[in-house]
């Protein structure tokens, strides 16, 4: 049975012609990308209290965070209290950065702090077979302070640290982080896409409810975490 959802077929020339009217686009929003990276490197910024948050050998300061690096990337992962499983999105958004080291060279860190208690927070990090540093501000206002409360949201904020002093430079949620994404990346190279209802497609195209296509926490810790966990 031939899928009936297919691109229009036709000659080398005629491809290659609609593919570079593309590139003109393409290349047009790498360069608008370039200049709104240039407005983020020119920011100002705000002065942080001075958080005492938890980690796997105990408290440990905001400014410890960095490991002796100036910049810091946070993702703040939804935390649900009693849910063995933990968000979906967030668990396979972090699931991705299995090789962070890359950033030593640019001076820089990346680690996951969560609402939840740090004990919970470890387990689900083995249970899910997740690869980076993680943080608890459970006893702390330093999630909620950054945008994602108890019972909130998730996000990133970036930092900068000047001795002991801390600022915080740059913040995104939502759709926002898909900046940071490499799989959607991919996604949307393909000819189908996301299949997501929302997504302006051709007709016939297949289509999904938002999300039901996303892998689940228990998903991803069949495929990545450590056994027994």
């Amino acid at each position: 049975m031939s899928n009936p959802a297919l691109p229009p077929v036709v000659d080398t020339e005629t491809w290659q012609r609609e593919l570079d009217a593309l590139r003109v686009r393409e290349k047009a929003a790498t360069r608008e990308l370039d200049a709104i990276a240039a407005q983020r490197r020119r920011l100002p910024m705000v002065e942080m209290p001075d958080y005492t948050l938890e980690g796997a050998d105990g408290p440990v300061r905001l400014v410890d965070l960095f490991d002796g690096k100036p910049q810091l990337i946070v993702y703040n992962h939804m935390w649900f209290e009693g849910e063995e499983w933990q968000c979906g999105g967030c668990t396979g958004f972090t699931s991705q950065f299995t090789r962070l080291e890359f950033l030593n060279n640019y001076d820089a860190r990346f680690v996951i702090v969560t609402q939840g208690p740090i004990d919970e927070a470890l387990a689900c990090k083995r249970r899910v077979g997740n690869k980076m540093d993680w943080y608890s501000t459970a006893n702390s206002p330093f999630g909620a302070d950054v945008g994602t409360p108890p019972g909130g949201g998730f996000g990133v904020n970036v930092f900068l640290r000047d001795g002991d002093t801390v600022y915080r430079t740059w913040h995104t949620n939502g759709r926002g982080t898909e900046q940071l994404s490499h799989s959607f990346a991919l996604i949307d190279l393909l000819p189908y896409g996301r299949q997501e209802e929302w997504q302006d497609s051709p007709d016939g195209w297949p289509k999904s409810p938002t999300y039901s296509r996303w892998s689940g926490s228990k998903e991803i810790a069949a495929a990545y975490g450590e056994p027994g966990a």
